[in-house]
């Protein structure tokens, strides 16, 4: 028996040849970078994947390159449904949007298929050719077995793995394991490695640099028993090398994998891609640092971002400033610039992990919410609201224009309000505006005896409140009432004489606010009581 028995064997269908499947995939007519989002689709898209994604992204972008989408699909066993679907929404979304893909039927692309299920025969194929050449065999070791290695492994103090002298299936002759298949045993394809760890090569990674690192000697699992579905390891190698990609961004977890692969890319022959090995994301808690969990923290699931209401736009740079660490001085002098015409340099990308930090996601938020107009702002929260906020839907909806002039308040001028952080926060911002949800707990500061706050409100708007007057006639006339009642009208007079008066014109304003809004902190108070109108403050000051 010979090494092509045993293929023609394990793979009797398999007719075409490695030189047949490179026919398929030809050299691409692209000048820039190739780059390649590959999820597994196990469930909800997690913010290291957007994260990883967005580069790709800037990549392919900034060199007139290509980014597609790749499905790696192998491990079947952790597949959930409608992942695909997640992944797809997700990247639309944030239009990110990959240039080839595969989804519900529709492949746009030449290289596909781009989902690693319905590539089971290329990956045959390229198996097939390592078997023939002796670089790779059947395994037959059962689970108990592999465990009872470990152990040994373990007790003698050594690295646990498949290797070397612990490769005990290397060692069966062609044909035994020939007359096993035959008697129908059960097998895995394990790569033969020829690696020495003992060795030690340099390796550049773009992001970390130059690194010396261990041969690989493990021969891994390439292709499982249960479905005849190549491995993660196996089957990047071969996909990416036909799918022609240029530079691998993924997490920095695989990144003691980098010689295996390089390794197999070896054994055919073929040149391997450029690897960025990104930083884990990571947060602050407690003054200390730790991975993002997706057990524990809902913003490591991107579906948390659209529920609570960030503007797409600001998801995307808050994970910008943490991609490199120059992007925040470049957004500082290019504000409305796209963020593709920033030049990414791997080089400046943090290698001792990225901190995303939810509070400069917030602030970010804010300025672009603030730079917003009510129509947009209108449009993009009654859209959000609609799906995940039945209140403020049904607030917007029965008076759109009364809306508008609500979240206008201080918006299209320039200097902007800065309040507003995400669309979730809009309710508790605006609710006291509505008459039949304003039901105040008074938020009184200096002034709270309310014979005097009676006084004041009367006098306001039976002798000086004018809807027509402009706002500098309008402040003008709370300093005159301020003065009136006893009150500073000029807080350089109250701070060198406190003890003369009985407060000072910010009281006095106070006191208006409260007893309108319920609140000591609201937007602009002359146009709260503008867009208010007569009527109803007379309702709310008799409420007091």
């Amino acid at each position: 028996m010979t090494t092509k028995d045993l293929a023609n064997l394990i793979f009797p269908n398999i007719t075409k040849t490695v030189e047949d499947i490179e026919k398929m995939y030809p050299k691409r007519e692209v000048d820039g970078e190739v780059t390649r989002f590959a999820p597994s689709p196990t469930g909800f898209m997690h913010i290291g994947g957007c994260y990883q994604a967005i580069t790709d992204y800037l990549i392919a972008k900034n060199t007139n390159g290509i980014f597609y989408l790749r499905n790696e699909d192998t491990d079947k066993a952790r597949e959930k449904e409608d992942a695909v679907k997640i992944i797809m929404d997700i990247l639309n979304y944030y239009n990110i949007v990959p240039d080839e893909y595969e989804y519900e039927g529709d492949v746009v692309g030449k290289y596909g298929p781009y989902i690693q299920s319905e590539r089971k025969e290329i990956y045959h194929v390229f198996i097939k050719h390592l078997i023939e050449i002796g670089r790779a065999y059947p395994c037959f070791c059962t689970p108990d077995e592999l465990s009872v290695l470990r152990e040994k492994q373990e007790g003698m103090k050594v690295r646990t793995g498949y290797y070397g002298r612990f490769s005990k299936c290397r060692k069966i002759s062609i044909d035994d394991a020939y007359d096993r298949i035959k008697n129908g045993e059960k097998f895995v394809i394990r790569f033969k490695s020829k690696g020495d760890f003992e060795n030690k090569i340099w390796y550049e990674d773009l992001a970390k640099g130059r690194l010396h690192l261990s041969e690989n000697d493990i021969d891994d699992v390439i292709m499982k028993s249960d479905n005849m579905l190549p491995t993660y390891h196996f089957a990047h190698v071969i996909d990416d090398h036909l799918m022609h990609t240029t530079i691998v961004v993924r997490g920095e977890e695989w990144l003691p994998s980098v010689t295996k692969h390089l390794e197999m890319f070896n054994a055919f022959g073929f040149d391997a891609p450029k690897y960025i090995h990104t930083p884990l994301i990571q947060k602050k808690e407690d003054g200390k640092l730790r991975k993002i969990s997706k057990r524990k923290d809902p913003e490591a699931n991107m579906e948390y971002f659209k529920e609570m209401g960030y503007p797409k736009d600001a998801v995307v740079e808050s994970l910008l400033t943490i991609i490199n660490s120059n992007y925040e001085e470049w957004r500082d002098n290019n504000p409305d610039a796209p963020f593709t015409e920033f030049k990414f340099d791997a080089k400046k990308m943090s290698s001792s992990g990225a901190l995303y930090d939810l509070m400069k996601l917030e602030d970010i938020s804010k300025n672009i919410i603030s730079r917003m107009n009510k129509d947009e702002l209108y449009e993009e929260s009654y859209t959000w609201a609609c799906k995940y906020d039945e209140k403020l839907k049904e607030l917007i909806y029965k008076d759109v224009d009364y809306y508008k002039n609500i979240i206008n308040i201080e918006r299209e001028q320039a200097k902007p309000r800065k309040d507003i952080a995400k669309y979730s926060d809009i309710y508790n911002l605006i609710y006291y505006m509505y008459d039949e949800l304003f039901n105040p707990e008074y938020e009184w500061m200096k002034i709270t005896d309310t014979t005097e706050i009676k006084n004041i409100i009367n006098t306001y708007i039976n002798e000086y409140y004018d809807r027509d007057d402009d706002k500098d006639t309008w402040f003008n006339k709370i300093k005159e009432l301020a003065e009136n009642l006893g009150y500073a009208a000029n807080m350089k007079d109250y701070k060198k004489n406190p003890d003369n008066y009985k407060g000072n014109v910010a009281d006095i304003a106070t006191v208006i606010r409260v007893s309108l809004t319920g609140k000591k902190n609201t937007p602009d108070l002359y146009e709260i009581l503008k867009l208010f109108g007569i009527d109803r403050i007379r309702s709310r000051f008799n409420k007091i």
